[in-house]
């Protein structure tokens, strides 16, 4: 490729670098004053290109007459295009100040995970609002009057909308500097970042702050998605395609720095236009395409400069964390009483497949909720004693299905063996990931563990003569004994029990209290001779493992893999899982488990807008239960236990 080509290819990185940065900047705004990692940020983009595309094509001849008063009948066209898309990016920050009133104001001294999944929730309720109101087509908007066509560069035809992109995002970088250096708001802002408890003190209103911030963050996400619209359609997988680069740019630029999401966001697109350019190039006879890095550059640069600098590129370190305060029950094994609730739960779970011959459908959601448990109880394992939040624990369940696929069409193992050795190999591909991932700690953490997962997606999607590459995997059943429902669902129940037993006697043990000492306090877990990394190491690991077993269990369940189980959404699911149930219950995870997979299944099958109907629920139980539904119950049943147990001492 000649010199020409890669220029006109690193102008379009400055075009994608622009309205990265737009979203990136609202993303890290929101998350440096209020603290809320924003989910549902990427929904606001998605709803900027979608706002504008009904502003544009309804109120453009409007809007154009009108100015053509001012400006005559050429001008007032383009200006009456990009005042509504400014326009576009206003009702998009109304909207976001409205979310923030309703409900995010009532969840800030909710944990921050909890605010996690309440974002979550409103992503999945905005989605199916923008389809009721949009429909599931995707719309194509008008190109730019007078901006449609192109320019000559060395020889090159370059959009000339795309030079407009390029000064765009500079422009917006040097108006949010003036507003953050030069203004009271800014003041304020810088003052929320710093130490949000002292500025209440000093008589500042915070909510009246936080509304606006957010409101911001949302009109600049909306902008970066109007600004889209000319360049391509608006379609409903916006917001999650977005939302995982904004993260990226935002982390690796350091959390709450504007200049540092504006140097990632031209690192990350630069990075992919150079891949573009580079093409497919044969090294000694073998040819390696780069183009195929587009998939996974942005986790590959984020993983590297998280490895090397933790706090990002611009960003600052990370004050050493504060032993908790909170009075937390240690785990413990139930009663008697509780035991036999267990039993009973056990045997009728076993019985269950004489009573369900007429619905055999029953017998496959029942599998499926068994290894939702496991998969959930496997993550559990390291936030709740450990504090880990992981963004990429589908990574580990991919590996175990993926591995026990190969193990029995590849190496031909028969599939006991193979849901034996699954978990091994899923513990093997941890042992590196967890080396750096304990290094670090919060957000950082669950970003590293995203870019790992991510890396780990990209090769199974890729490696098309290994592991069938987009296509996946086919024809994997278990031995010919399994292949009944019936046998393979109690061999899917002892294994789950056995497993989830496992776990739960491992908290009780030395690791599980060496692992919430390292959570609550690192300072004094290693005055007292912990090891920190080597014992979070260690639960990491062990955790990846079971989620690969319940990965190999839900091969053989569906005869098929693909990569989608590696993905993303797939994390999600298991974080909302955990956190729908409760942290710091131990039958949490199984609750929430069994909670959001029954309700996803049912709501499926249905509505269409089920995705709402779920995300409303899951509000309503944020709202409701902020201690998650077990840990709400055990709560409760606490204060009636205490509030007897005084009446009783009263009466005495």
């Amino acid at each position: 490729m000649d010199i020409a080509s890669f220029f006109v290819q690193a102008l379009n990185g400055l075009a994608s670098a622009s309205s990265l940065f737009l979203v990136a900047a609202g993303l890290s705004l929101i998350f440096g004053v209020t603290r809320i990692v924003n989910f549902a940020h990427g929904s606001f983009f998605m709803l900027g290109v979608y706002v504008a595309y009904s502003l544009v094509s309804h109120a453009t001849p409007a809007v154009s007459s009108a100015l053509s008063l001012v400006l005559g009948d050429a001008a007032s066209q383009t200006a009456a295009y990009f005042l509504l898309l400014l326009c576009a990016a206003l009702v998009t920050g109304a909207l976001g100040a409205l979310v923030e009133v309703m409900v995010l104001r009532r969840i800030y001294q909710a944990p921050e995970l909890f605010q996690l999944l309440a974002t979550f929730a409103l992503a999945l309720v905005i989605q199916d609002g923008t389809l009721w109101l949009w429909g599931a087509e995707d719309l194509l908007g008008p190109r730019a009057p007078g901006l449609s066509g192109a320019v000559d560069i060395l020889g090159r035809r370059f959009p000339t909308y795309d030079l407009l992109l390029i000064a765009t995002g500079p422009l917006v970088l040097a108006a949010l500097w003036w507003c953050l250096q030069r203004t009271r708001f800014g003041v304020l802002v810088r003052a929320a970042t710093q130490d949000r408890e002292m500025l209440g003190a000093l008589g500042v209103n915070p909510r009246h702050l936080f509304t606006a911030v957010f409101a911001l963050g949302c009109a600049l996400a909306g902008l970066g998605g109007a600004l889209q619209l000319p360049r391509e359609p608006a379609h409903l997988g916006l917001d999650m395609a977005t939302i995982g680069d904004a993260f990226v740019v935002v982390v690796v630029g350091g959390m709450g720095s504007i200049p540092g999401a504006f140097v990632a966001a031209l690192l990350i697109a630069e990075i992919k236009a150079l891949c573009i350019a580079v093409g497919t190039v044969d090294v000694f006879g073998v040819s390696f395409a780069f183009s195929k890095l587009t998939l996974v550059a942005e986790f590959l640069v984020m993983a590297a400069v998280l490895m090397v600098r933790p706090w990002g590129l611009l960003g600052k370190p990370q004050s050493a964390p504060r032993a908790s305060t909170e009075q937390e029950a240690p785990f413990a094994l139930g009663g008697a009483r509780t035991q036999r609730v267990w039993l009973l739960l056990g045997a009728a779970l076993l019985a269950l497949p004489l009573f369900t011959t007429e619905s055999p459908y029953t017998l496959v959601l029942g599998i499926d909720l068994l290894i939702a448990a496991l998969f959930a109880a496997s993550l559990h394992f390291i936030m709740g004693p450990a504090g880990m939040h992981s963004f990429g624990h589908a990574a580990y369940f991919g590996v175990g299905a993926y591995a026990a696929a190969l193990l029995v069409l590849r190496a031909g193992v028969s599939s006991e063996a193979a849901l034996l050795l699954a978990p091994f190999v899923s513990a093997l591909v941890a042992a590196p990931i967890a080396w750096f991932a304990v290094r670090l700690s919060g957000v950082y953490l669950a970003m590293l563990t995203l870019a790992f997962a991510q890396i780990v997606w990209s090769i199974c999607f890729q490696w098309d003569d290994f592991t069938g590459g987009s296509n996946g995997i086919t024809g994997v059943w278990p031995s010919a004994w399994l292949q009944d429902k019936s046998s393979y669902y109690w061999l899917t129940l002892v294994l789950v029990s056995a497993s989830v037993y496992a776990l739960r006697r491992v908290l009780m043990s030395p690791l599980g209290f060496a692992l919430r000492a390292s959570r609550d306090s690192v300072g004094r877990a290693e005055a007292m001779g912990l090891n920190v990394a080597r014992v979070q190491w260690l639960g990491f690991v062990v955790a990846a493992g079971f989620a690969g077993l319940a990965g190999a269990l839900f091969v053989f369940s569906k005869g098929s893999i693909s990569p989608d189980v590696l993905g993303v959404s797939k994390s999600v699911d298991g974080l909302v899982m955990v956190l729908l149930g409760g942290v710091h219950t131990l039958i949490g995870p199984l609750v929430g488990a069994v909670t959001f997979t029954a309700l996803q299944d049912s709501l499926a099958r249905s509505t269409d807008y089920w995705r709402a109907v779920l995300g409303g629920s899951m509000l309503l139980m944020v709202l409701v239960f902020p201690q998650g539904i077990a840990g709400s119950v055990q709560s409760l049943w606490h204060r009636v236990r205490d509030e007897h147990a005084s009446d009783e001492r009263g009466v005495a």
